[in-house]
């Protein structure tokens, strides 16, 4: 079985976006697209909600995101994309299918689905859908991109978790920026 992992650039009060969904305070230098490669090597799938869909399908099929990093925009456009929404009628990006109904069941099947030796699934962005996928238990490991800033508002990554859900510190990278990679997995 695949593992589920979220990838996340949160800020030290754990906020995926500013309060009108600004994301101009990431720290993004040579060290931290390196961790992004390292990071999409090892999955085969990426899982998006629909508003994280629609800021990463316009911004990594331009020429811009190509030329600018296109390591990671090669993988970006050419992995396999799941985008969860009740609200879309249709996904324009390479790779990529829509799912509407039965979203709980349909990230239980990928995650039993035979996938290459060593790849996973991660969710990007996509708060609310880590937030239940979370609470059902469906989420093997969290590797959290601890930005060095206090937003004081904006959106959280997790909403509406009725349980605790202990945690296991697998991995800590220090980044010369100051963003610290927390890697953590499910305590059995």
């Amino acid at each position: 079985m695949r593992k589920m992992i979220v990838s996340n650039l949160i800020s030290l009060d754990a906020l995926l976006e500013g309060p009108n969904a600004e994301l101009d305070w990431f720290q993004v230098d040579d060290e931290f697209r390196d961790y992004s490669q390292k990071m999409l090597a090892v999955m085969d799938t990426i899982l998006f909600g629909r508003i994280t869909y629609q800021l990463m399908v316009n911004y990594w099929p331009t020429e811009h995101a190509i030329r600018t990093d296109p390591k990671v925009a090669e993988k970006m456009n050419n992995l396999q994309k799941v985008v969860f929404s009740r609200t879309l009628s249709k996904v324009d990006w390479n790779n990529t299918r829509l799912v509407k109904d039965n979203i709980a069941a349909e990230a239980a099947r990928l995650k039993e689905m035979p996938g290459p030796e060593g790849k996973n699934i991660v969710i990007l962005g996509s708060g609310s859908i880590v937030s239940g996928f979370a609470t059902l238990g469906l989420i093997d490991e969290y590797w959290i991109v601890l930005n060095p800033l206090i937003m004081g508002q904006g959106k959280p990554m997790f909403r509406g978790i009725p349980q605790r859900i202990p945690l296991r510190l697998q991995d800590v990278q220090r980044l010369g920026s100051g963003v610290v990679i927390l890697k953590y997995q499910l305590a059995k």
